[in-house]
């Protein structure tokens, strides 16, 4: 869990300010409490793993194997983002305050999901920040399911994402769970899924919606795709 210097890094006078914004985000609060329960918030930060909102404890988790898969799927016209109903404990937390069935957003430079990654708690091998994914991690849930989407990207769009992934790699990364409530990072690479999907589409022209990353939710890429971006590849389901 948080240091109590990490807890007294937010600002309280911004948690008084924003009062009414907070209890609006997290919506019933009797439902977010059964959500938030000692286990769930262990699993969610990582267990003993050293999880920070306000500094890098993340690092060059990433392989040279990764960014050659990513490479040699530059000549796919197309990013995945991936929008999946885990049934984990951190999504269990999000879906409290998203009021949203799936509540995890990933991105993969192939079609086969070799190259998958996202801001995720690291699954108890990984310090939470960003990490690779297999799809065998999404089966936290007897009925867990993904929606796989598509979007068009130049070979050029997909090396500037890579660069910028490469770059978190090196310098560090934290996953943003303080940021589910204050919508704020306090360091660049402190993220949240949805806020890093965002980010890297943003990094390369992709957005196709405006949202203030901090604000961005798993499913604002399927219900704020207005002019049709996206194409839907499939769902996979688990059960």
């Amino acid at each position: 869990l948080p240091s109590m210097a990490e807890i007294k890094s937010i600002s309280f006078s911004y948690l008084r300010d924003n009062e009414e914004m907070i209890v609006q985000s997290i919506g019933d609060i009797e439902k977010v409490a059964t959500k938030l329960t000692p286990d769930n918030l262990v699993k969610a930060l990582g267990g003993s793993s050293g999880h920070s909102s306000v500094r890098y404890v993340n690092k060059e988790n990433l392989t040279e194997e990764f960014f050659k898969k990513a490479e040699a799927s530059f000549d796919d016209p197309w990013m995945y983002i991936i929008i999946s109903d885990t049934g984990s404990a951190a999504s269990e937390i999000i879906g409290s305050i998203t009021r949203r069935e799936y509540n995890h957003a990933s991105l993969s430079f192939d079609k086969e999901l070799e190259t998958i990654l996202s801001y995720n708690g690291g699954q108890n091998i990984y310090p939470p920040g960003m990490n690779a994914e297999l799809i065998i991690h999404f089966h936290q849930k007897e009925d867990a399911s993904i929606l796989i989407y598509r979007i068009r990207a130049t070979k050029e769009q997909k090396e500037v994402i890579l660069n910028q992934i490469r770059r978190i790699n090196e310098e560090g990364s934290a996953y943003n769970m303080m940021g589910l409530v204050t919508k704020k990072s306090y360091k660049p690479n402190i993220m949240f899924c949805s806020q890093f999907v965002y980010r890297m589409l943003q990094t390369a022209d992709l957005a196709y919606f405006e949202k203030s990353p901090g604000q961005v939710r798993p499913t604002d890429f399927i219900e704020l795709d207005y002019r049709r971006n996206l194409e839907f590849v499939k769902e996979i389901k688990f059960s």
